[in-house]
């Protein structure tokens, strides 16, 4: 039987080697919490700790927390260019990094030259990771680039800890190209929680990093 030569050895070594090196990576991300998005991290370690003492809550079960965000766009040119839909649909879908659904007129308006199942606009639901991702994108990019920016309307919660952010254009996202989308889009962003009142669920939303306005106006 032909003996091995140093190159034959070095070929059975590598599968090995990488396969060790590959679980000692996982158990590392596993072990310091490394992998997770910055902002969910920032909740658990941070935001989550702080609300449990502050509100004097038993578990952590009782912190609210956040459990989805919808993003919607309104796509009234697509009554009469189709393809106006489909940019919108590639450009919403790029800024949240999932596919959009498209909306459809449940039922016909003549006034407003509406037919039932027209495409009327796009939306997406964005949970887990993603959920998280696109939210710190939002604060830490998206938001500084809005002009004359003041801080976020506060009037914007619903009475159930739920928040609605209506923005004037989809441009303040670095992931958008002005030269294939010059229409600037209105999108509506709705922050849905599990707190119980607005007070809760704006302590969560700022605590998490969302500017809001101070009272009085001030920043």
């Amino acid at each position: 039987m032909a003996k091995e030569t140093k190159e034959t050895k070095k070929m059975k070594k590598e599968p090995t080697q990488k396969a060790e090196k590959k679980s000692a990576i996982a158990v590392g991300v596993f072990e310091k919490g490394e992998g997770l998005p910055r902002l969910k991290k920032h909740y658990n370690e941070t935001v989550l700790p702080g609300m449990l003492k502050d509100l004097n809550r038993s578990n952590r079960f009782q912190v609210p927390r956040l459990q989805k965000v919808v993003v919607s766009m309104g796509v009234n040119e697509a009554k009469e260019n189709i393809q106006v839909l489909d940019s919108a649909r590639d450009e919403l879908g790029q800024i949240t990094g999932q596919l959009p659904q498209i909306r459809r007129a449940k039922k016909s308006i003549s006034n407003f030259k509406l037919r039932e199942g027209m495409p009327l606009g796009l939306r997406v639901t964005l949970r887990g990771d993603r959920m998280w991702e696109f939210v710190d994108r939002l604060i830490s990019v998206a938001v500084p680039r809005i002009r004359d920016f003041r801080g976020l309307e506060p009037r914007g919660f619903d009475g159930n800890g739920n928040y609605n952010l209506g923005l004037k254009e989809h441009h303040i996202f670095p992931e958008t190209s002005l030269e294939r989308a010059p229409t600037a889009r209105g999108m509506n962003i709705t922050f849905v929680t599990s707190a119980e009142n607005d007070d809760d669920g704006r302590e969560l939303l700022n605590r998490m990093g969302l500017p809001f306005k101070k009272k009085g106006g001030q920043e």
